[in-house]
């Protein structure tokens, strides 16, 4: 059975060369949280989520601190509620890159993202954006879906697969009161 280049390209990202990972992540730290990038890092992951290697679509690699989502303490006055400095949000990390990355790139839409790699400080992902405007968009069969104005701000709106996730819509339950949303299910009281 003869394998293709992604198969192999997949399997050494299984197992990357810890120095030129380490030597790539040096200088992202130097460089600006969001930067757009010329090709994918992880050219199997960049196709198996929908990137086309055709004018209108984007990469844009984007650092996150890690650390859980803190808040400074407040120092004056009676605050049980509001004493603790972690707060944990419904949102994972790869979603708040989407938001972060779709409010740069305004007049682009998020398609995907994935992790690049991780330090004791950073997370790294390249996020997939596509120009809903250009005609290689709108002439594509598979992917001028995203063109049709209902899908404008997925991840504003949790409709990216990492904003499916974490609002828990990825399998059907009856026990998990996640449908339609959190706020509805709040509103009924149940």
């Amino acid at each position: 059975m003869t394998r293709g280049m992604y198969h192999y390209i997949k399997q050494a990202w299984k197992k990357p060369d810890k120095k030129i990972l380490r030597n790539r992540m040096v200088e992202w730290r130097k460089s600006q949280a969001v930067v757009k990038v010329d090709k994918p890092l992880r050219l199997d992951r960049a196709r198996t989520l929908g990137y086309k290697d055709k004018k209108g679509f984007v990469i844009a690699r984007i650092r996150i601190l890690r650390g859980g989502h803190k808040r400074p303490r407040p120092n004056k006055g009676r605050r049980s509620k509001r004493l603790h400095t972690r707060k944990t949000l419904r949102m994972n990390y790869k979603w708040i890159a989407e938001q972060r990355t779709a409010r740069k790139f305004a007049n682009l839409e998020v398609l995907n993202s994935y992790l690049i790699g991780k330090d004791g400080k950073h997370y790294f992902y390249e996020v997939i954006l596509v120009d809903p405007k250009r005609p290689e968009i709108k002439n594509d069969r598979k992917m001028k879906w995203i063109t049709n104005p209902k899908n404008k701000k997925r991840p504003m709106r949790g409709l990216t697969s990492s904003g499916k996730k974490a609002r828990g819509l990825r399998n059907k339950s009856r026990e998990i009161k996640t449908r339609p949303s959190l706020r509805a299910r709040g509103r009924r009281g149940k």
